[in-house]
């Protein structure tokens, strides 16, 4: 069955007015957008600008998956995760989603799948997060960025929506590509 296309609003948006820079760090910026609103009037939206992204699930021949465990300093607490990261330069999706698989939990895919693509926060946030199945899965390490301390978690596939409906499993990019690979996987 193919998927259903929702038709989109009318209306041209909100057009950028003016955009005056507030912040720019190593990962992320942050502007200020003046915009244009339907109704006439003007108000301003505060942005966070992040490179793309991408997210893993890798499912090993035995069914588990492998995600990543690590301490997230704004949410003050080790959260489950699948393996992650930002995409570098001109890197593209499949690049960057082969190089964290060997950063974050050693290992190469034989095949790789795309699961979709969403954003992370679009009411304030420019990152569109790129979704991979990783499977064959073979032993193969980088070296892990210096300021990354991860911890490999093997799980069985099988108690994924378990572990998301009780909370362990809480991390959003985490969630969104479980039910993307569940739905894949589903089908298969």
């Amino acid at each position: 069955m193919a998927p259903r296309v929702l038709p989109t609003t009318a209306g041209s948006g909100e057009p950028t007015i003016r955009t005056t820079p507030a912040y720019q760090g190593d990962i992320i910026g942050v502007r200020i957008d003046t915009v244009g609103l339907p109704n006439g009037l003007e108000a301003t939206r505060e942005i966070v600008e992040h490179p793309s992204s991408v997210c893993i699930v890798p499912l090993d021949g035995e069914g588990n998956l492998l995600m990543v465990r690590q301490y997230r300093k704004a949410a003050k607490e080790f959260l489950i995760e699948v393996p992650a990261g930002k995409m570098e330069g001109s890197e593209d999706p499949e690049s960057t989603t082969s190089r964290e698989l060997r950063e974050e939990i050693g290992h190469a895919a034989g095949r790789l799948r795309k699961l979709g693509a969403f954003y992370s926060a679009p009411g304030w946030c420019t990152q569109m997060i790129h979704a991979y199945l990783a499977t064959e899965l073979t032993p193969s390490r980088l070296d892990a960025d210096y300021d990354e301390f991860i911890e490999v978690v093997r799980l069985p596939f099988e108690e994924v929506m378990d572990l998301v409906t009780a909370g362990t499993i809480r991390d959003a990019k985490s969630v969104a590509a479980l039910l993307l690979a569940m739905r894949v996987l589903g089908d298969n």
